[in-house]
């Protein structure tokens, strides 16, 4: 599952919303431009995508938000309803002569990567928290769950990025039955005592 990008607002800071699987999510940080009409091709080749937890590639979605690192804050992607494992995929991080990367405040795992489809080279690569690359594709997976999820970014002209999910989304609905549950635990265990 990747989200639905529907809107975004370029800028430094900018701003983009969307949706994964009914969770609203809302990316703060820098948007140098993005695509929300289900219109970009660049989410190939599909096999660079796809790979451990990442089970579809996201030209299924064909939304992206760009970004050319040159703004020194946080990136930051919120989810209105906590999501299980989300994924980034990363799209055409560095030039074959200058990387780029990702500084994510959790440490990522990497879940599929390969060449890039306009501009070749290789997978992703990631160390700790640091996912770079020279014009690679990949996915990263970051493992829990999670509200909200941020990274920086180094320059490099013009790369992208989406966000999806490997795990199930709750539904509030089961929060409410776990927290009933809960409670009627404890009161079953005041009322033996």
């Amino acid at each position: 599952m990747w989200t639905d990008w529907t809107s975004a607002t370029a800028g430094a800071p900018g701003s983009a919303t969307g949706t994964l699987n009914g969770v609203g999510v809302t990316y703060n940080g820098e948007v140098d431009s993005a695509a929300t009409t289900a219109n970009t091709t660049i989410w190939a080749p599909n096999s660079s995508f796809i790979g451990g937890t990442s089970t579809d590639s996201p030209s299924t979605v064909r939304d992206a938000i760009f970004l050319n690192g040159s703004s020194t804050g946080t990136n930051t992607i919120t989810f209105s309803s906590p999501v299980v494992n989300p994924l980034i995929a990363i799209w055409s991080p560095g030039s074959p002569s200058a990387g780029a990367s990702f500084t994510f405040a959790q440490t990522p795992t990497l879940e599929a990567g390969g060449p890039n489809s306009q501009f070749g080279d290789s997978s992703l690569v990631v160390a700790g928290n640091l996912v770079s690359g020279h014009e690679g594709n990949g996915v990263v997976q970051l493992t829990g769950t999670f509200s909200s999820l941020s990274w920086t970014d180094t320059f490099e002209n013009f790369y992208g990025f989406t966000v999806g999910t490997a795990g199930v989304i709750p539904e509030p609905s089961e929060y409410l039955m776990l927290l009933v549950g809960l409670a009627l635990l404890g009161i079953a265990r005041r009322s033996k005592s």
